[in-house]
């Protein structure tokens, strides 16, 4: 998460193209699974299924949708670490996700939260390598759909260079304005506004993240973290 009034991270999209006239997202399938995949991925990309097969973005969902397997994950799995390349793209059908960094001395910079909906890939080119910074770990148990990214983004790049431009050009803007805001927000705003804004804007992160998880993504200490919260 970020100062994520809107879900901000580094790797992660949100449905960023869905304001744009000739899109809109469909209403969450329920059944049966397959369903529920190629909505989610109509929300990210910001396109419309439509009941005719031969439709252009019909046909690119269904091929997107075939790069993904369904996977459960505990809380605290490892799946992408810093020095080792970024080798996946993350749909989150189900649970809450930390994107972080870690010195060699153990001390943990939390960047962002991850729930149900966001797409989460490797934006920046140096996390597809092995000077890659980033971690990512699930907080709760999850359910997640999970490709190769290299395949993910060439699928993508074959229906045109454009699609793929416009896909992560939208995201990139979202991400670069609200890290500058996160960023800002840290410097000039004291301990307690900054709680304010997460219980105003991310109350389900208060009820599935452990304390000391949010002390850390906001940057205070513990117990500095439980005087906020049992303030009257």
């Amino acid at each position: 998460m970020t100062d994520t009034h809107h879900k901000a991270n580094p790797l992660a999209s949100a449905p960023c193209l869905l304001g744009q006239e000739d899109n809109a997202a469909m209403p969450a399938a329920t059944s049966p699974e397959s369903l529920v995949l190629l909505n989610s991925l109509s929300r990210v990309f910001g396109l419309r299924l439509t009941d005719d097969p031969q439709n252009l973005n019909n046909r690119f969902l269904a091929e997107v949708a075939d790069l993904f397997s369904k996977s459960a994950m505990d809380a605290e799995t490892v799946l992408e670490k810093h020095e080792r390349p970024w080798r996946q793209v993350y749909l989150v059908q189900h649970g809450v996700l930390r994107l972080f960094r870690e010195s060699p001395a153990g001390k943990v910079a939390i960047h962002h939260f991850f729930t149900e909906g966001d797409m989460i890939w490797p934006v920046f080119g140096r996390s597809r390598t092995a000077r890659n910074t980033l971690c990512l770990t699930p907080v709760t148990p999850c359910t997640l759909w999970v490709a190769d990214f290299s395949t993910f983004r060439s699928t993508i790049r074959s229906y045109s260079e454009g699609r793929w431009a416009r896909f992560a050009l939208a995201l990139t803007e979202e991400l670069a304005e609200l890290s500058t805001m996160r960023e800002f927000h840290k410097q000039t705003l004291p301990a307690q506004d900054r709680y304010d804004m997460l219980v105003q804007d991310y109350p389900e992160l208060i009820r599935r993240v452990p304390d000391f998880l949010l002390a850390a993504w906001l940057g205070v200490a513990p117990a500095t973290f439980s005087r906020l919260k049992h303030k009257d």
